[in-house]
């Protein structure tokens, strides 16, 4: 089969508080509508030609009167609300745990074995901090001593923050291997290298972030996909967050316009296949930010972006836009994700039947319609919504 299939992750554009969200203090989060409440507004014309605003609880967006995509909404059935664990039920491959998490710091034992094996000084912060300030809090510090700078989140992930200059990309990649592999027993989701460069007062983090992750515990749409000959190329983070399983080629991104970019590239050369695409910026520099201005503008940007990958299209393609967890900035009382519904859209020439797909019971169905779109049986746990949208 020649169609090619688009996936594109709006990292962290969560479309309403899921029905358990009170558990972690969440009810009544929405990113999108806050981010439109508080931006003033959002000028998004081809999402809302593709059904953004026609998407029940979505307030501030005028729906279109006859949708050019497919729209609806997923709900995550996974117990977490991280990116491992959105993109894997994605994928269909949900699960029935959740990552443990560290937000008052992580064990003695484990950091200084870690020291140890290291050969480091020692260490720095080791509780739940903002990626940004803590850069700025222990950055002198960390110049100073040589010691990495340890934090994490609502997460389950161990971030090793270091300056590229003074402390080395390469030694930092070398210390995160040593972490992950000492968190293997506490099943720590993500061992997360977080570089940056600039002085005392300036520091910026840089786009030479790795993730260190586990592989998904059983078998996904991604897997029986290279299997079957498709070629699936992930953009930005994807190899990262599978662990480099079902992918076999990877495009590294320096962020959301450098992501579409290659998105369009793709879209111009890619013969057949699944591009699968993560664009972090939406979550990383405006969600965790809590910046909704920022945000509203890099939606506004992609939308541009969303209309050139249009013209780019062939008869048979097909385009999902959906994300992995909100991250509401609404929500200032943290930095942290957000248990929300995400959006799907489907788009593209391939597109039949422009339908409300309603709520869907899990990520999974995403999934599930990609490998029927692609020519193959889906498989459980999602259900391909393929032929009611062709």
């Amino acid at each position: 089969m020649k169609r090619r299939v688009f996936i594109i992750v709006l990292d962290s554009l969560g479309v309403g508080a899921l029905p358990d969200a009170h558990l972690a203090g969440e009810e009544g989060c929405h990113t999108l509508n806050h981010i439109i409440s508080l931006a003033g507004g959002l000028d998004v014309p081809r999402l809302q030609a593709w059904g953004l605003g026609n998407m029940d609880t979505v307030e501030g967006l005028q729906p279109a009167a006859q949708p050019a995509a497919a729209f609806g909404r997923l709900a995550e059935v996974s117990p977490g609300k991280d990116t491992p664990t959105g993109h894997w039920e994605m994928m269909g491959c949900p699960l029935d745990f959740a990552f443990p998490v560290y937000e008052e710091g992580f064990p003695e034992d484990f950091l200084t074995e870690f020291v140890r094996r290291a050969d480091l000084p020692g260490y720095l912060c080791n509780r739940s901090y903002s990626g940004t300030q803590v850069i700025a809090d222990f950055g002198a510090e960390h110049l100073a001593t040589g010691k990495p700078i340890v934090y994490t989140s609502a997460d389950s992930v161990f971030q090793i923050a270091a300056h590229e200059e003074s402390f080395g990309l390469e030694r930092l990649y070398k210390v995160c291997e040593i972490a992950r592999e000492l968190l293997m027993p506490l099943n720590v989701g993500r061992v997360i290298a977080r570089p940056f460069v600039g002085e005392l007062g300036a520091f910026e983090r840089t786009y030479n972030r790795h993730d260190y992750g586990i592989e998904p515990p059983s078998e996904m749409v991604l897997d029986r996909l290279v299997e079957a000959g498709v070629e699936t190329v992930g953009v930005g983070k994807i190899k990262d967050i599978f662990c480099g399983r079902g992918i076999s080629r990877s495009i590294l991104s320096e962020g959301n316009r450098d992501g579409m970019e290659h998105t369009l590239q793709l879209a111009r050369d890619l013969e057949s296949g699944l591009v699968f695409v993560n664009l972090v910026d939406f979550d990383s520099l405006y969600g965790h930010r809590r910046d909704a201005i920022g945000y509203r503008r890099a939606l506004e940007e992609f939308d541009g972006q969303l209309a050139e990958l249009e013209t780019l299209l062939r008869p048979e393609d097909l385009v999902f836009l959906t994300a992995d967890h909100g991250n509401d900035p609404a929500f200032t009382q943290t930095t942290d994700h957000t248990r929300e519904y995400v959006p799907v859209l489907v788009g593209g020439p391939g597109l039949k039947n422009p339908i409300n797909l309603g709520i869907r019971g899990s990520f999974a169905d995403l999934g599930a319609t990609v490998e029927e779109a692609l020519g193959l049986d889906p498989a459980a746990p999602g259900k391909s919504f393929l032929d009611q949208i062709q």
